[in-house]
């Protein structure tokens, strides 16, 4: 192996390893949701906060990303965000709501950091592999999800640390990445003051008025509010239909662990074809038919909808990175469209829990929610078949387009 190689194959390491930490802090307080409402007094509304905040800080975080990473380096900025989820997670560790809520907060703002710096790192570090990173790097983002989603109740059960020191165990997690990533911070530092380091890439305007970016943004918020409105209260779906909250977390972690195929698989699939209409396709449909069978029977039948779910989910977040990429011709449109996609997008997926919470209360049934959802696959199925074209922003239309139009504009007008 060269030495080429082997500093790729570290380097992708590491990005895993970050990636594995940007769902665990925050999937992993579903399956506790129930425990979380007792000991602490309080409602379906306000425990989606616990979901809800971080979220929310992935939206508001993400178009800031960019620019610190221009400014701090994206090695300093990610290691940056590594200190940070560590130090949130053992926040939580205070007995309180504001504590708890605290942390989540700080969590949100590094995943936030981490969400938008991955692509720009495969654009920039793979861009002969963009395909199968991707695919790679969302199978560790859904992988640690599912772990979470499993082991918490479990490991809660097993070592009576309860629900708070259970919690603060990821905070293990993100040190390892943090020892990991530390070599390529110094060696973006050594590079930085040799001067030989890549020149800062031109800073990309006009992309808030590009009608395709707004594409791939509702594409990445409303496959987003899904993920995360089902993954909040799908466990207390399942204990209130009699489930112990065991029970309810291995359902959720079925949906999560079916998602790694579909993570894996779905970036390889879509960068095959110059289009992408085919796995919105079958995104929508996955999803349709998993939530009309929780409809139907969510008993005897419920672990066949969360595999359907699962494999949904894992098409949705794959699919969305994968369109930041291939929608954009460089790491510096990469850069800014992540950022884009990702803030407005987590920001609409941040509403999605406490909506779900507050119409449970509401009505006093889980069909409702679940009704809303499908409803809310419409407007992801339309901008998905806007955003699956094979198009880029900022740069003219191809004119041999596999889907013509005479009527479109020549150009995607960015600027």
């Amino acid at each position: 192996m060269s030495r080429t190689t082997a500093r790729s194959v570290l380097l992708a390491v590491a990005v895993l390893l970050i990636a594995a930490n940007l769902r665990p802090a925050v999937v992993g307080v579903s399956p506790l949701i129930a425990q979380i409402r007792a000991d602490l007094g309080i409602g379906s509304a306000v425990a989606g906060l616990v979901t809800t905040l971080p979220v929310l800080c992935f939206g508001l975080l993400a178009p800031v990303a960019g620019r610190l990473a221009r400014r701090l380096g994206v090695e300093t900025l990610l290691l940056a965000a590594l200190v940070v989820l560590a130090g949130g997670i053992l926040i939580r560790l205070v007995p309180s709501l504001a504590t708890l809520l605290l942390g989540s907060m700080l969590a949100g703002v590094a995943i936030a950091i981490g969400n938008t710096l991955m692509p720009v790192v495969v654009k920039r570090d793979f861009p002969h592999r963009t395909g199968l990173m991707t695919g790679a790097y969302s199978t560790m983002i859904s992988g640690g999800g599912a772990v979470a989603a499993a082991v918490m109740v479990p490991i809660e059960d097993a070592t009576g640390l309860g629900w708070r020191a259970s919690l603060a165990l990821w905070a293990v997690w993100a040190g390892l990445a943090i020892l990991l990533w530390l070599p390529w911070v110094r060696g973006a530092r050594r590079t930085a003051r040799a001067g030989t380091g890549t020149p800062a890439a031109p800073q990309v305007r006009g992309l808030w008025r590009s009608p395709l970016a707004w594409q791939v943004t509702l594409v990445m918020g409303l496959q987003s509010l899904q993920f995360y409105s089902f993954v909040a209260w799908a466990p207390t779906l399942f204990v209130d239909q009699g489930r112990s909250p065991a029970q309810a977390g291995l359902l959720l972690s079925l949906s999560g662990l079916t998602s790694l195929v579909t993570s894996a698989t779905t970036p390889i699939l879509a960068t095959r074809r110059r289009t992408q209409f085919h796995m919105v396709a079958v995104l929508i449909a996955l999803w349709v038919v998993g939530y009309v069978g929780l409809l139907l029977d969510a008993g005897t039948l419920a672990p066949l909808w969360m595999v359907l779910i699962g494999l949904g989910q894992g098409v949705g977040i794959s699919l969305g990175l994968t369109l930041i990429t291939l929608r954009s011709p460089d790491a510096a449109h990469t850069s800014e469209l992540s950022g884009m996609a990702q803030g407005v997008g987590y920001v609409v997926a941040a509403t999605g829990p406490f909506a779900l919470g507050a119409i449970h209360d509401a009505t006093g049934s889980w069909t409702w929610p679940v009704v809303t959802l499908l409803v809310l696959l419409v407007p992801l199925g339309l901008a998905g078949l806007g955003a699956a074209r094979d198009r880029q922003v900022g740069t003219p239309a191809r004119p041999d387009d596999a889907r013509p139009d005479p009527t479109r504009e020549a150009t995607e007008p960015i600027a």
